[in-house]
């Protein structure tokens, strides 16, 4: 017990003189500072409007072969199931209203958003696997299964972002400057 009083005493003790230093001190000098270089496959924002978004491109019907390999264990083969949530269903969109399951098709504001998603997070096993032309062709896939795009257009940072949700009317975006123009 005396041990964790004196440990944590230590800690705030250091973090006062830490704060206690003029603002040209260098530092404890822990560390050393990040170069861009490092920094960059960690910065992957992707914006409403597309700023952000990498080379490459994909359409559905690459996108259904990688979903049948890479996330259908999870969400089922046609999207609707699987051990967690569902990426297609069959509510029209936006919302049908009470006990309506939120998916890609019938809630989500920008597409960008997908792709943000997908590349930062899928699949679950290895996140930040997939190559950028994957997240592209999944991305497509998603959005041709719910109905927002055709089975042949082809997803890439021009496309992506012209693509309409049906349920953006129902957003207050956060970046009003950065969504893509309504019609």
């Amino acid at each position: 017990m005396l041990t964790r009083k004196i440990g944590a005493g230590l800690f705030v003790l250091a973090a006062v003189l830490l704060l206690a230093l003029p603002a040209d001190a260098e530092g404890p000098n822990l560390g050393q500072p990040i170069s861009q270089a490092d920094l960059a496959p960690w910065d992957l924002t992707v914006m409403p409007d597309g700023i952000g978004l990498p080379p490459g491109g994909g359409t559905a019907a690459q996108g259904k072969i990688l979903f049948a390999d890479s996330c259908a264990l999870c969400h089922g083969d046609d999207g609707k199931g699987g051990i967690v949530e569902a990426v297609v269903v069959n509510n029209p969109p936006p919302l049908s209203g009470p006990g309506s399951v939120k998916s890609i098709g019938n809630f989500w504001p920008v597409a960008t958003t997908l792709f943000d998603f997908i590349r930062r997070a899928m699949p679950f096993t290895q996140p930040r696997s997939l190559t950028d032309d994957q997240v592209y062709a999944l991305t497509a896939y998603l959005l041709y299964m719910n109905k927002v795009i055709g089975e042949t257009d082809r997803m890439d940072a021009t496309t992506l972002p012209q693509v309409k949700m049906p349920n953006r009317e129902n957003f207050f975006p956060e970046f009003p400057k950065l969504m893509p123009q309504r019609p």
